[in-house]
């Protein structure tokens, strides 16, 4: 009698927590409320959906975090909520909200790293966008007259944009955000160094390219300036690289834009050979981060005139050509 009264409290009690479950799930299902206004709501790279769902409880989207996790896990669309700008409003029920985020953003993140140069920038905005090729093609040639001469002050950053933007807001944004990163302060002291800023900025690109880490940076840039002011080539890889890709990679969306050097490579006769002419470079050869432009504008003075890198990443300085041709040896085996 006993075992079966308590199987019946079993029973009642389970039945008790499904009603109440059953009753929280559609209570904390329904919209928040009646108001269909549209607000803006913004999913950043790299969240979760708790985070997501904690935002959207926050702005008064939802009723229940909790719910919503249950509901994209359940459904297996924890992963589909992509991120970017959307347009949601309180009137939509717990359902129509993820589906809504599940169906894509009107606007979308898209992360330009350091060490690009324009056409490689374009296609990141062109898969970004989901543009078709006849689309794509348009975005290219509109991107690229507008950023003629632009080289180097695309400023690498992840920015928020609406998937129907045009070349020309593109290229506009990633312009005015140079000119606010690059801020008066730096600019005051550019007008110390007795250089341009277009100079700087062509120095950083080279620095960009040349170097791996943070704590180079400086360092590098002291070897370079130190060469520009006894005359001597600057012997940067990367402006050839550039050079070379310029012309092999005209008018080609794909392509190797930082290709390997050969024997032959330091024979090219372009402007850009900084093996072959002293100087700088005729404009930037990529778009630097705000690292390298400081390293440029504030150089670490050394005894160093050479530099390399190891396979393994590693930077090795040299004092001598000797020093130079052994570290060569040493750590690239020739």
């Amino acid at each position: 009698m006993k075992k079966l009264l308590f199987l019946i409290s079993l029973l009642v009690l389970g039945g008790l927590f499904y009603i109440g479950g059953l009753r929280w799930w559609i209570e904390n299902s329904k919209s928040v409320g009646s108001d269909e206004a549209e607000q803006r709501f913004v999913v950043p790279k790299g969240y979760s959906a708790s985070q997501i769902s904690s935002r959207l409880e926050e702005q008064g989207l939802i009723k229940s975090a909790l719910a919503f996790k249950i509901f994209v896990q359940v459904k297996g669309l924890a992963k589909k909520v992509q991120a970017g700008e959307y347009d949601v409003s309180p009137s939509l029920s717990l359902s129509q909200l993820v589906d809504k985020l599940t169906h894509g953003p009107n606007e979308v993140w898209v992360t330009i790293p350091e060490g690009l140069r324009r056409e490689e920038i374009i296609e990141r905005f062109i898969v970004a966008f989901g543009l078709s090729s006849n689309q794509a093609n348009i975005f290219r040639v509109e991107f690229l007259g507008e950023t003629e001469g632009k080289e180097g002050f695309l400023f690498p950053e992840t920015y928020l944009f609406p998937k129907t933007s045009p070349a020309s807001l593109v290229a506009q944004k990633l312009i005015q955000t140079f000119d606010v990163k690059v801020d008066e302060k730096i600019k005051d002291d550019i007008d110390k160094t007795g250089y341009s800023l277009d100079e700087l900025v062509t120095l950083a690109s080279m620095i960009e390219r040349e170097t791996l880490s943070s704590a180079e940076r400086p360092v590098v840039a002291g070897i370079l300036i130190k060469r520009l002011e006894y005359d001597w080539p600057l012997q940067v890889d990367a402006t050839l690289q550039y050079a070379i890709a310029g012309e092999d990679c005209e008018g080609k969306a794909e392509c190797n834009w930082w290709p390997l050097l050969s024997g032959e490579s330091f024979e090219t006769s372009s402007p850009y050979n900084t093996y072959k002419y002293t100087g700088f470079p005729p404009a930037p050869i990529a778009s630097p981060g705000l690292t390298s432009i400081k390293a440029a504008v504030y150089p670490e003075e050394s005894d160093y005139w050479y530099y390399l890198h190891s396979e393994d990443g590693e930077i090795h300085y040299a004092r001598t050509l000797e020093e130079h041709n052994r570290n060569k040896r040493d750590f690239l085996g020739r």
